[in-house]
């Protein structure tokens, strides 16, 4: 028997390539599960005792949390990245680490082909593909579901057929889960005017009461949360989502333009990335200049485009990377945050490196750092060009 790599999280889709790798196309399958944040020691040992029920060979978890934070997450808060200034990326950055994570695998047992579960009109059919292409470049890659065009309804009956117990009816959406947000697809998300019912969000709103937090950076990046220091920042996202995601904050759909051209929907749950990005943004605004923040907003937006289409291979992606780090220099401090039943409030911020201080003047009040004369000769050389335009054309207006 020809050895698999599965790409495994124990639901409906990958169930379902489980069971019909094995039984209809006689592979040895090797489930594997790459863990980015998204599941709790009782949901794991759920999915192990599922996927031995499947007759698949092995059954493998690959624990990511910490390198996905170290190569990507950390770089989509420096660069305060939301695509389509809506989503944070949630599912789409922690794909490209679960498929290079599977390629090595599938090198270090010798497998000769994988296989994962994404359908033929989305994106993760594209990331996937392209991190084997370029790591195990003469591996097989199966896709069941792309491949046989199947429907939700479909896998469910399929599943049905051969006595695999699970809960379709919350199969019924779609539900990618990991530190950095979780993405809910379902029939709603594929029209144009729905929106996802209360039942579908992962986290149901219990909190009604507002209250405030502080989150502390260092160097850009999450240190700390009401006090606490975290020695790693994976625990200190995990404490804001705790935090956070009890009063439904961060819920929202997705609308944006999909690798393979049409247009996509997808409704996500991201707490801890919304605040986290929105308070380091407020962070960054009071202690980069003016043009930091302009070059880096540029730059940071091609690179969440470019990772959000499977391109983090690409060198060019380490070049910005570096540019992002360097621009966190002095991008540390505390920001106030008031959490209220879906919505939260940037309060402010408190930091040593804040360049609003007051020593040199309070905007719209008073100036420290020059005179009335300086601004009048500053402010005609400013439009000096604008004037002589308008001079010369004067005329011809």
């Amino acid at each position: 028997m020809k050895k698999i790599v599965l790409a495994y999280s124990g639901g409906l889709d990958t169930t379902f390539c489980a069971l019909h790798l094995s039984k209809e196309l006689g592979y040895e399958v090797h489930a594997v599960l790459v863990n980015t944040g998204g599941f709790s020691t009782e949901e794991l040992k759920t999915i192990e005792e599922r996927a031995g029920s499947l007759g698949i060979a092995s059954f493998k978890v690959l624990d990511v949390v910490e390198t996905y934070y170290q190569e990507v997450i950390k770089y989509l808060i420096f660069g305060n990245v939301l695509k389509n200034q809506t989503y944070p990326l949630s599912v789409s950055a922690e794909r490209i680490l679960q498929a290079k994570s599977l390629a090595e695998y599938a090198k270090s047992i010798g497998a000769k082909s994988v296989a994962h579960g994404s359908t033929g009109a989305g994106n993760d059919q594209v990331r996937f593909d392209m991190i084997f292409q370029t790591i195990v470049p003469d591996i097989e890659i199966i896709t069941p579901i792309r491949d046989l065009k199947l429907s939700r309804q479909e896998e469910i009956d399929y599943l049905k057929k051969h006595g695999v117990s699970m809960n379709f009816e919350k199969a019924a959406y779609s539900i990618n889960k990991g530190i950095w947000g979780t993405s809910v697809g379902g029939k709603e998300t594929l029209t144009s005017s729905d929106y996802l019912p209360e039942s579908a969000w992962p986290t149901q709103v219990t909190e009604t009461e507002a209250k405030e937090i502080t989150i502390t950076f260092e160097k850009g990046e999450l240190v700390g949360v009401n006090g606490k220091t975290y020695e790693h920042a994976t625990d200190a996202i995990l404490e804001v989502q705790a935090l956070a995601a009890p009063y439904g904050i961060g819920r929202d759909i997705h609308v944006g333009d999909t690798i393979i051209g049409i247009k996509g929907r997808v409704g996500f749950e991201a707490a801890a990335p919304l605040v986290i990005i929105k308070g380091h943004q407020l962070l960054e605004k009071h202690t980069l200049t003016k043009w930091q923040m302009f070059w880096k907003n540029q730059q940071a937006e091609f690179y969440g485009n470019h990772l959000h289409e499977g391109h983090y291979l690409d060198p060019v992606m380490r070049n910005l990377e570096a540019f992002l780090q360097s621009t966190q220099e002095f991008v540390s401090g505390t920001v106030r945050v008031l959490l209220q039943p879906y919505r939260f409030t940037l309060l402010g911020i408190i930091s040593d490196h804040d360049l609003m201080s007051n020593k040199f003047g309070s905007y719209g009040e008073m100036n420290k750092g020059y005179t009335a004369e300086d601004v009048k000769g500053f402010t005609r050389i400013l439009g000096n060009q604008t004037a002589i335009f308008h001079k010369v054309n004067g005329e011809n207006e």
